[in-house]
């Protein structure tokens, strides 16, 4: 098996609007393409086939980390892509994966030191490993990857407000590393030294408001759940943090601190909206 072969694997649901220009993105490099679908009633599947890609239905679970999971287990080359409908790779990255797959272990750590924003990426690692813990290993072979997202939100890519560089861990050595799958913020689990790559993935995340309420939704019912499974008090003090406390600090962290009002309008309706998925999803959670 050629050590430049490259999977690229996906869980989708109801992705007919956004599975065809990902798909598109990956193809010049895809050595295969694994899908697992949580039961879409839309077009997604037919579409995907259209491009190879092997598919597998399976039910569509809140947590879409464990259909993530077993698209990766499924893959069969060296190297993996875990990338989301919603995503896009550019020429530039593209050649770039194909370039470091190819690369030995002190190759990389020369290219590693080439990286225009190196300094950026080691600021962002620390953040992380602030709010996850260590990631990976700090010597030894390198098993995966951080890779710079660009999200799309109403019109703009934005660069400010904490958004940017929004590292996430996406090429993966088969093996080496794994999504726990207990957990939407959770990170990867690798066995090995982690690097970055330089090039953007571009995130159409909301390009239009109604999908970033949907999405928000989602993702709020999704912390309420997390609020019963941990017993989150229902009492003045917890009401107090989650629809005061928090919301503002956030607000205030991400559209002064971190300059979202450079990002324009859209900066600023990006710092309010997702400083209010915390009363949101306290509230679903009060509901039940």
């Amino acid at each position: 098996m050629a050590e430049n072969l490259v999977s690229v694997v996906l869980a989708t649901y109801n992705e007919e609007e956004n599975i065809k220009d990902c798909l598109r993105s990956v193809k010049s490099f895809a050595d295969e393409i694994i899908i697992v679908d949580g039961t879409s009633v839309d077009e997604t599947v037919s579409i995907a086939k259209t491009f190879g890609a092997r598919v597998i239905i399976q039910e569509n679970n809140p947590n879409f980390h464990i259909n993530k999971q077993l698209a990766i287990s499924m893959a069969k080359n060296k190297w993996i892509l875990q990338i989301d409908a919603d995503e896009r790779v550019t020429p530039s990255l593209a050649e770039e994966i194909l370039r470091v797959t190819q690369l030995d272990d002190e190759e990389l750590e020369q290219y590693e030191k080439t990286l225009k924003n190196g300094e950026l990426f080691k600021r962002h690692t620390a953040i992380l490993r602030k709010r996850d813990g260590k990631v990976g290993a700090d010597s030894g072979q390198y098993a995966a990857f951080f890779i710079p997202r660009l999200n799309f939100f109403l019109g703009r890519y934005l660069r400010y407000g904490g958004v940017y560089p929004d590292g996430v861990i996406r090429l993966i050595r088969k093996g080496k590393a794994y999504l726990p799958a207990k957990d939407v913020h959770e990170q990867m689990e690798v066995k090995g030294r982690v690097g970055w790559l330089g090039n953007d993935l571009l995130h159409k995340d909301s390009p239009t408001f109604k999908r970033y309420l949907m999405r928000n939704n989602r993702y709020t019912s999704f912390m309420a759940r997390e609020f019963r499974s941990q017993n989150l008090g229902k009492n003045p003090k917890e009401v107090l943090k989650y629809f005061i406390i928090l919301p503002i600090h956030w607000f205030l962290l991400t559209f002064l601190r971190h300059k979202g009002f450079m990002d324009s309008w859209q900066g600023f309706v990006f710092s309010f909206y997702s400083s209010l998925r915390f009363p949101i999803a306290y509230y679903k959670y009060l509901r039940n």
